[in-house]
C-alpha cells in the first residue's frame, strides 16, 4: 500500500470579537487546467439547464481544510504554512500541533491504488494576505478561499476528521486565545 504525508493549517484571526478560520474550497478532480475550465464550463451549462427545469435542489460546495503533500526534506509544519499560503494567499505562523488525521483512501487516478494517508494540522495565527490572493497555477487545486466563523465553521466542513480537528482548535482558542 502507498503512503502519503501531508500536512495543513487551521488559520485563525479575531475580527471584532469573532473567531474566523481560513477554509478553501478544492477543485473536485486534479485535472490539468484545460480540462478544470472544460468542467468549469460543463458545471455553467447544467447550472443553465437545472436553473431553467426550476430545481429547488442546491448544490453544495466541497469545504475543506488547506493541506499539501509534505515534500522531500521538508518538515511538516513547513509544509503545513506553504502550504496555507499557496492554497488561501494568507501568511500564518503555527502556535501548536492540533492532530494526526489517518485514513486510507483509494486514488481515482492513474492505478487506482490504495493509499494509507496522514496529515498533520497545525494551529495557525493569520499574520498577512489577502484570502484568496492565489496565484494563478494554484486555481487548478482551489477555487476559491475564504474566511468563515469559527463556530459555524465545522458545520460547513465535508470531512468528518477536519471537524474534529476545527473542534480541536476552537477548544484551544477559548481556553487560550492567540
Amino acid at each position: 500500500m502507498a503512503r502519503e504525508i501531508s500536512a495543513g493549517g487551521v488559520v485563525v484571526r479575531r475580527i471584532n470579537g469573532v473567531w474566523q478560520v481560513a477554509l478553501i474550497e478544492p477543485h473536485k478532480d486534479d485535472a490539468p487546467e484545460e480540462e478544470a475550465k472544460d468542467a468549469a464550463q460543463q458545471d455553467e451549462k447544467s447550472e443553465k439547464k437545472r436553473a431553467s427545469k426550476k430545481s429547488h435542489r442546491k448544490r453544495s460546495a466541497v469545504l475543506a481544510l488547506p493541506k499539501g503533500i509534505v515534500d522531500a526534506g521538508e518538515k511538516a509544519q513547513a509544509a503545513a504554512v506553504r502550504e496555507v499560503r499557496e492554497e488561501t494567499g494568507l501568511i500564518a505562523e503555527p502556535v501548536t500541533k492540533l492532530a494526526d488525521n489517518k485514513y486510507v483512501y483509494v486514488r481515482s487516478w492513474g492505478d487506482g491504488e490504495r493509499v494509507f494517508k496522514i496529515v498533520s494540522f497545525y494551529l495557525m495565527r493569520y499574520i498577512s494576505g489577502e484570502i484568496d490572493d492565489l496565484k494563478s497555477d494554484m486555481r487548478v487545486e482551489v477555487k476559491r478561499a475564504s474566511w468563515v466563523p469559527l463556530l459555524d465553521a465545522a458545520n460547513q466542513l465535508s470531512y468528518s476528521n477536519e471537524r474534529k480537528v476545527l473542534r480541536q482548535a476552537l477548544e484551544y482558542v477559548e481556553a487560550h486565545g492567540l
